[in-house]
């Protein structure tokens, strides 16, 4: 549910004071735990490190984020890869391909040699 208009949208001040008279650039990243503070136009430029809930992930503002908010660009769970038989088929015919790529790089390296 989007907030009310009445209300405007939610800017962190305490981001704002952090980055008030400072350019784009000459600080670091910005640590916060504030992901659900909607990015202003006087945030474009800044780098800031938004928490995950284990680390701060660094996002840096640009003028296409403006209007969204900091914690959708700092995702809170990681994906390793759907599983079942067909993907280790899938995994198992991949590694024999390096070999084998592997192998026809090697066999021209050797006759060169000769």
């Amino acid at each position: 549910m989007s907030r009310s208009i009445y209300k405007g949208p939610y800017v962190d001040e305490r981001l704002l004071k952090k980055i008030a008279g400072k350019k784009p650039g000459s600080v670091g990243a910005i640590k916060t735990w504030s992901r659900d503070a909607m990015i202003s136009p006087e945030m474009v430029g800044f780098t800031f490190g938004v928490h995950n809930g284990k680390t701060h992930v660094e996002v840096l503002a640009t003028e296409e984020m403006v209007g969204h908010r900091l914690g959708e660009f700092s995702p809170t769970t990681k994906f390793l890869r759907h599983g079942g038989k067909m993907q280790k088929e899938m995994d198992v015919k991949k590694k024999e391909a390096e070999i084998q790529a592997a192998k026809a790089a090697k066999e021209p390296a050797a006759a060169a040699k000769k």
